[in-house]
């Protein structure tokens, strides 16, 4: 690459005397740097550079991934709900967060597993305690929204060491649950760009 940046446009025959190789040793070589968009080729005229860096495609890929791409259906209770109900409902829908939202179904809280088992652990009756006494209250609650760049809601989730993060469009009364991001949809978005790619 060095070569032909410096020296492009450059025919093979040209690079494999540089480098003290036969044409058809440098062949594959070539053959893949210009498949991976590293070098380009015309006819006649040789291999020039294309001014991309190695990975520039899959960074350009993954900073152009939106949230929305990737989401998930969310898992809301209310914040009326006792934390019984809230296990239950976890479990029914075998996640690991829960969304509180009030009666206008505007995001209140989150909670988490481990709210969930702190509380379970006493002698309490769980049936009588209501989740919005145990719950992360707004505005401590980490949050992002469909149009945002997944890049950024995936440092947001390794930051704040949290496994959900509610995706929510901004009203005037409040934010509006429309989604969830967690980090089996960040892997799946990663295992997308992958096979996009051909890694």
């Amino acid at each position: 690459m060095q070569i032909v940046k410096g020296n492009g446009p450059i025919t093979g025959e040209q690079i494999a005397e540089r480098l003290h190789l036969t044409r058809a040793t440098l062949r594959p070589d070539l053959a893949i740097l210009t498949m991976a968009g590293f070098l380009d080729a015309r006819p006649r005229v040789g291999y020039f550079y294309s001014g991309k860096k190695p990975g520039q495609d899959i960074s350009e890929t993954m900073n152009n991934m939106k949230v929305g791409d990737f989401q998930s259906i969310p898992v809301v209770v209310r914040e009326d709900v006792s934390v019984y109900d809230a296990i239950s409902q976890m479990f029914l829908d075998d996640v690991g967060t829960l969304f509180v939202v009030d009666k206008k179904s505007f995001l209140t809280g989150v909670l988490s597993r481990k709210d969930l088992l702190r509380t379970s652990l006493g002698n309490q009756d769980l049936s009588t305690i209501p989740v919005h006494i145990i719950m992360t209250r707004m505005p401590n609650v980490t949050f992002c929204f469909k149009n945002e760049p997944l890049i950024q809601a995936a440092h947001r989730l390794i930051n704040q060491q949290i496994d959900a993060l509610p995706v929510v469009i901004e009203q005037p009364e409040g934010l509006k649950v429309i989604g969830r991001l967690t980090k089996t949809n960040i892997t799946r978005a990663f295992l997308s760009l992958s096979e996009s790619h051909e890694l």
